[in-house]
C-alpha cells in the first residue's frame, strides 16, 4: 500500500491522492481501479499509521520462519511493497514469492515496481505475480503467508473459510503475519480510537470532506474485525498461537502459528 521504502529507481507514483478533494453528487464504493492505483502510496502514508514500519518488519520477520525451497505468499499484494520487503530480507534458498491481487490495474503496476527492483539488486528471490481471487487460489505448501489488511476486504462469511485453508497449506513452523485495521468491542475506546485516527489523517493533510468522503466509499467495502475476533477466527481455523507484534492507534499486525 504506501510510501513503502523502496529504491528511488522504482519509480513509486509520487501523485498526491486528492480522489475526495471535491464535492461528489453521489460518493461510489471504494474500488482498485486505475485511480486508486495511481494516488496508493500517497494513500496510505497518510491514511494508515505505522505502515512503512509493518511492512519493512514483515519482511524481518518473515526472514524467520521463511523455510529453504518453499513458496511464500503475498495475499493481496496491491503495488508489492510487502513482496519487495520479503525479496529484501528472506536469505533462504530457493525460496520463491507469489505475490496475488484481484486488482488488474495492481497487478501490472505491481509488475512494473518489481521489475524495477530487479534491476536494483542482484539475487533476489524470484517472484510470480498473479491476477487472482484468493478464495479461489489453489495454495501450495507454504512456509509464510502474508494478508497485509486484505482480509478486512473479505466478505465476513468467508474469512474462517480462507483462514483454514491457509493453515491446513501451512508447512509446520511457518507462520501467517495479518495486519488489519482494527474495531473495538468497548464502545468509548472505538470511538476514541477513530477520533485518534482522524486527527492522523487530518495532521496528514486531508480535509474535513475528504475525510468523510472516504469513510462513505469504503465503509461498505472495508469490514473491521476485533482483535478477539481475529484471534477467536484464527483458532477456530486451526492456529495454536496468536501474537499481536505492532498496533498504533487501530491498526495492528499479528503472527499466528500452526
Amino acid at each position: 500500500m504506501p510510501a513503502f521504502p523502496l529504491p528511488v529507481a522504482t519509480a513509486v507514483s509520487q501523485e498526491p491522492d486528492r480522489l475526495f478533494a471535491q464535492p461528489l453528487p453521489e460518493v461510489p464504493d471504494f474500488v482498485f481501479n486505475e485511480d486508486v492505483v495511481r494516488v496508493f502510496p500517497d494513500m496510505i502514508k497518510r491514511s494508515v499509521p505505522g505502515y512503512p514500519t509493518i511492512v519493512e518488519n514483515i519482511g524481518v520477520l518473515a526472514g524467520q520462519f521463511a523455510q529453504p525451497h518453499t513458496t511464500l505468499y503475498d495475499l493481496g499484494a496491491s503495488l508489492g511493497a510487502v513482496t519487495q520487503a520479503l525479496r529484501r530480507h528472506v536469505r533462504v534458498d530457493g525460496c520463491k514469492v507469489i505475490a496475488v491481487d484481484n486488482s488488474s490495474a495492481m497487478v501490472a503496476r505491481c509488475s512494473e515496481y518489481l521489475h524495477a527492483q530487479d534491476a536494483m539488486f542482484q539475487e533476489l528471490l524470484p517472484v510470480e505475480v498473479i491476477e487472482a481471487d484468493i478464495l479461489a487460489l489453489d495454495l501450495q505448501p507454504t512456509s509464510l503467508v502474508t494478508l497485509n489488511f486484505t482480509l478486512q476486504f473479505i466478505p465476513p462469511e468467508r474469512r474462517l473459510e480462507l483462514l483454514t485453508r491457509i493453515r491446513q497449506a501451512l508447512l509446520p513452523g511457518g507462520a501467517l503475519i495479518l495486519s488489519e485495521k482494527l474495531r473495538f468491542e468497548d464502545a468509548a475506546e472505538h470511538e476514541l480510537l477513530t477520533e485518534l485516527h482522524v486527527a492522523f489523517k487530518r495532521a496528514n493533510g486531508y480535509s474535513e470532506l475528504e475525510i468523510a468522503q472516504k469513510r462513505s466509499a469504503i465503509e461498505k467495502v472495508m469490514l473491521p474485525d476485533s482483535l478477539e475476533q481475529h484471534r477467536e477466527r484464527l483458532q477456530a481455523a486451526g492456529f495454536s498461537k496468536v501474537l499481536p507484534w505492532f498496533q498504533c492507534l487501530n491498526f495492528a499486525s499479528l503472527v499466528a502459528l500452526p
